[in-house]
């Protein structure tokens, strides 16, 4: 443990925890963090002014990354005939219908993000409480229950992330590798925060983002401006 905290209070020393900075400076800061033998992550979180436990504030969609999330997405399609050879031609990892909901019951689950066609949602339903908590469960809303199955294959494989408002009001994603150029990361964040700006309910009143912040797998975080964050547009 010691060395974690010597290694996190060294990165401390190379930004300014009461600082508000700006996406740019933020991008800047975050870059000079990087400590660990892997390429880390750029990690945004937002807390949003919005009580979730009411439908009409839920925020929930999916954006695609313009510079990609750097990380290899596998991806499964639970298909049948025609469907299922879209899946595969599209570049799918896995493709199956019964025996894909076996394996996944038996909790084998090699994959990141699930798509199906609607017509089967029925079998998914079966094992609904495996995917549910880990946030694999196909949804309308972020296009991964369609019949345009070619669409959504290739939507997760070139860096569509998906987002949803927890219990507290809390959005995490990461939007990138820190060996991003700084444009690259700028573009995925813009992409990101325009997309939860476009996601903010008629119901939420005051200030939508109450707090922003960007960090990597293994830092601190650095404080963005939220009102920039809000303007993003």
């Amino acid at each position: 443990m010691g060395k974690t905290t010597k290694r996190f209070q060294e990165l401390l020393k190379k930004i300014d925890e009461n600082k508000i900075y700006s996406i740019s400076e933020g991008i800047d800061a975050v870059k000079t963090l990087k400590s660990a033998k892997f390429d880390e992550t750029v990690e945004i979180a937002l807390k949003l002014n919005v009580d979730p436990r009411h439908a009409d504030q839920m925020v929930r969609g999916s954006v695609i990354l313009p510079a990609g999330t750097g990380k290899k997405v596998r991806v499964a399609v639970i298909a049948k005939d025609a469907k299922a050879d879209e899946a595969k031609n599209a570049g799918a990892d896995i493709v199956g219908s019964d025996d894909l909901v076996d394996d996944i019951a038996k909790g084998v689950i090699n994959f990141d993000v699930l798509i199906a066609t609607p017509n089967l949602m029925g079998l998914v339903g079966k094992v609904g409480r495996i995917l549910g908590p880990k946030g694999l469960m196909p949804n309308p809303k972020t296009g991964t229950v369609t019949m345009d199955v070619a669409q959504a294959v290739n939507n997760a494989k070139s860096g569509q992330v998906n987002f949803r408002v927890d219990k507290q009001g809390n959005i995490h994603a990461g939007l990138g590798k820190v060996s991003f150029s700084k444009e690259q990361l700028s573009e995925n964040i813009s992409a990101f925060i325009k997309a939860i700006n476009k996601h903010k309910p008629a119901a939420a009143k005051g200030r939508y983002v109450k707090n922003a912040a960007l960090s990597l797998t293994m830092s601190p975080s650095v404080s963005l401006d939220t009102q920039e964050v809000m303007d993003l547009k």
